[in-house]
């Protein structure tokens, strides 16, 4: 038997820094988002062999780890490692994992990795978890256990999926699903592009500075994150009433904010494809993840999306379109019934039905 989970990732539309600690602990965070169709998957299957096994199948090479339940976090794969720990799964497994988009691209993929790995381990194990505890865990693996540095949104998005406005407080996180018509997501949909800068980046510098100088004083971190929060509420009220053309327009301010944030965040060449954007039929957008580097999130101005498409590509940029994701994590079976029927279909498995996992209700 093999257990099969993948999770969503996520665009941000706003928000991102507000759900750092320590500015969490004192002011307290907002973001707004929604999840897409792509996915981070991972297969559990037995293995023959003593301990654990992880592949990893990244974009350009595949990691293979081995490791005993008793090695300390210091090496490959870590995330899944780390996540059986924090299952307490002691059975031989081999883990299998990839994405649909590389580490780096502001998509939120290694939380939405970790949520799913945790998804399967919950079916292996027969542990029914609810979505946000999941995310409680996966937050806990990358951030104390791994030692990323990051912000909370992306485990939250994952775990849940479709539009949310996730708030983060000292006492609690609190995730409000938005009621999104299919007249207004069809419309951000045409008007939304992704559009690849070409780079990926690591964001735990960009983001360590910034709690650096959040810890520092710094008035121009400090002010700019005060004024994301309150920027995120203006940007879902203007998503829920279906003004497309405001809500665009907000993308690009918080891409001014966010920018204070830390000079590394843009660089030459992600302000060149900006301007590109905006001198072709862009209202807005914004650089997602940490910044850096990764996808651009550009909304055109009605009628301009094949002009701003081309153009983006003519300069250099893989350009893609937005497809939103109602579901967030999903588990499903494949088996055997059993050997004998295994060979009498030709090696073709029995597949159940995919379903939202049960501890995710």
């Amino acid at each position: 038997m093999i257990i099969r989970s993948r999770a969503p990732l996520r665009v941000s539309f706003s928000g991102g820094g507000t759900d750092v600690p320590p500015y969490t602990d004192k002011y307290g965070g907002v973001v707004l988002s929604s999840t897409i169709k792509k996915y981070a998957y991972c297969s559990i299957r037995p293995r023959v062999g003593d301990g654990l096994q992880v592949n990893s199948m990244g974009w350009t090479t595949g990691i293979t780890a081995e490791a005993s339940y008793a090695q300390s976090l210091n090496g490959d794969a870590d995330l899944a490692r780390a996540a059986v720990r924090r299952m307490g799964v002691t059975d031989r497994l081999e883990i299998n994992t990839c994405s649909d988009c590389p580490p780096g691209s502001g998509l939120g993929s290694s939380s939405a990795l970790v949520v799913a790995i945790l998804g399967g381990l919950c079916e292996w194990s027969a542990k029914p978890m609810e979505r946000k505890r999941v995310a409680e865990m996966a937050y806990l693996i990358e951030r104390s256990d791994v030692g990323i540095p990051g912000g909370m949104q992306d485990q939250y998005a994952a775990a849940m999926g479709g539009f949310n406005l996730i708030r983060f407080e000292k006492e609690g996180v609190t995730v409000k699903p938005l009621a999104i018509s299919g007249a207004i997501r069809n419309e951000l949909e045409y008007r939304l592009l992704l559009c690849s800068t070409g780079t990926t980046r690591p964001s735990g510098g960009i983001l360590g500075r910034q709690i650096k100088s959040y810890r520092e004083g710094n008035p121009t971190v400090l002010e700019a994150l005060h004024e994301i929060k309150k920027l995120t509420f203006d940007l879902n009220d203007e998503l829920v009433r279906g003004r497309v053309e405001e809500f665009g327009e907000l993308l690009g301010r918080e891409w001014d904010l966010k920018k204070k944030l830390d000079p590394a965040i843009s660089n030459d060449e992600v302000d060149k494809l900006y301007r590109t954007a905006l001198a072709n039929g862009a209202i807005g957008g914004k650089l997602l993840g940490a910044g850096g580097g990764g996808y651009l999130l550009l909304f055109a101005e009605d009628g301009s999306h094949k002009r701003l498409s081309s153009a983006m590509i003519k300069a250099g940029s893989r350009v893609e379109n937005v497809r939103f994701e109602d579901v967030g994590l999903e588990t499903w079976k494949v088996g055997y019934r059993d050997r004998e029927q295994r060979d009498r279909a030709g090696q073709r498995p029995q597949i159940s039905e995919a379903r939202p996992a049960s501890y995710a209700l």
